[in-house]
């Protein structure tokens, strides 16, 4: 039967089944059996089972009632607020800066740094205590009880890392824009700056009485110089010549500046062969405010010119500019989209006769 299930997994799940991890369930009245986790902590747990916990001991960890010392007898320590975190948004708008606000702020005296320090190296401590018994047994296989510890205090060392390494952002940013390195993205330095945080914050040995942005600051920035050096050594072995091909593309400009000499083209064919029927009065002002006196382009003149030249004001001059306008532009709509002008009442000719 039991065969005939496993025939019937597909096999991908036989393959989930033979690498999980199992506890030893060791409860009162029940025989040892293999129980599984849930599939997220089974997966986290044989991470942490791979390789053996890193921590920064102390002798204050094996001591007598170290845990109580520690954590409970410890002083509450605000948490930060990062959303005021967001570097590589700022970097790009250069009309909006973010102020950090004071309630925002949490600056550590040494006394919190050392507790924060002490609570995530001694959780780390336990990992590896308990990673220590689990090896020693015959099957390398954590019970019940001991597979819950040691995800327990996993979980619990890196919400503290995750604390401080949150306490400290501003440092990341002070030093991204301290530095500035031209040939490196700005969002590549803050990326680069926040992992060596965290690393600093694994390697930080608090016994030893300094503050951890001495140590951060100083690793922040030898990160920073790796990544300078390794793009530049990137450079050397790939080098390439400027191309501008490789430059912001100028497409839509040129397309614009195609279509507008293309109608300025053909608003200059419709008025020169008349096709809007203009009269003499439109024409002449159409020309002279353009620039198409006798087809040639020539500085085009104010309505107070053109009107001295048929004489009247400048405001009948834009009258008479809007009305040609307005039959060159029906013209363009019958020319490109071929749609039908609108008629219009018969125009005024003892107006225009006057006008002449």
């Amino acid at each position: 039967m039991k065969q005939a299930s496993q025939r019937s997994l597909s096999p991908l799940e036989q393959v989930r089944r033979k690498h999980r991890v199992g506890v030893e369930d060791t409860a009162k009245g029940s025989s040892p059996a293999r129980r599984a986790l849930s599939r997220e902590d089974e997966k986290l747990l044989a991470q942490i089972l791979t390789k053996e916990q890193d921590f920064i001991d102390s002798e204050v960890f094996r001591e007598t009632n170290a845990e109580t010392g520690i954590y409970d007898d410890a002083p509450e320590i605000a948490k930060p607020d990062t959303t005021w975190y967001h570097p590589v948004m700022d970097d790009l708008s250069s009309t909006r800066t973010r102020t950090v606000k004071s309630s925002q702020q949490v600056i550590l005296t040494g006394a919190e740094e050392r507790v924060l320090f002490y609570q995530f190296n001694y959780a780390r401590f336990r990992v590896y205590s308990l990673q220590q018994e689990i090896w020693a047994r015959a099957d390398k296989q954590p019970k019940r009880e001991q597979a819950d510890q040691v995800l327990y205090w996993y979980l619990r060392a890196e919400r503290i890392r995750e604390q401080i390494a949150e306490t400290n952002l501003a440092l990341v940013l002070a030093m991204a824009k301290r530095t500035r390195m031209s040939e490196v993205d700005f969002a590549d330095l803050v990326s680069e700056g926040n992992m060596a945080l965290l690393r600093a914050v694994d390697k930080f040995d608090a016994g030893r009485g300094y503050k951890f942005s001495t140590y951060a600051c100083r690793a922040i920035l030898k990160a920073f110089s790796r990544q300078g050096m390794k793009l530049s050594k990137y450079r050397q072995r790939f080098p390439t010549d400027f191309d501008p091909k490789l430059e912001k593309s100028n497409y839509l400009e040129t397309k614009r500046a195609d279509f507008e000499q293309d109608a300025a083209s053909e608003v200059r064919r419709i008025v020169v062969e008349n096709q809007a029927e203009l009269t003499a009065v439109e024409r002449t002002v159409i020309e002279h405010r353009f620039g198409l006196e006798s087809g040639q382009s020539e500085k085009p003149m104010t309505l107070e010119q053109v009107g001295q030249i048929i004489g009247v004001t400048k405001e009948r001059v834009r009258q008479i500019q809007n009305k040609a306008m307005e039959k060159i532009r029906t013209q363009l709509e019958v020319g490109f989209l071929g749609t039908r002008p609108v008629e219009e009442e018969p125009e005024d000719m003892a107006e225009v006769a006057s006008l002449n």
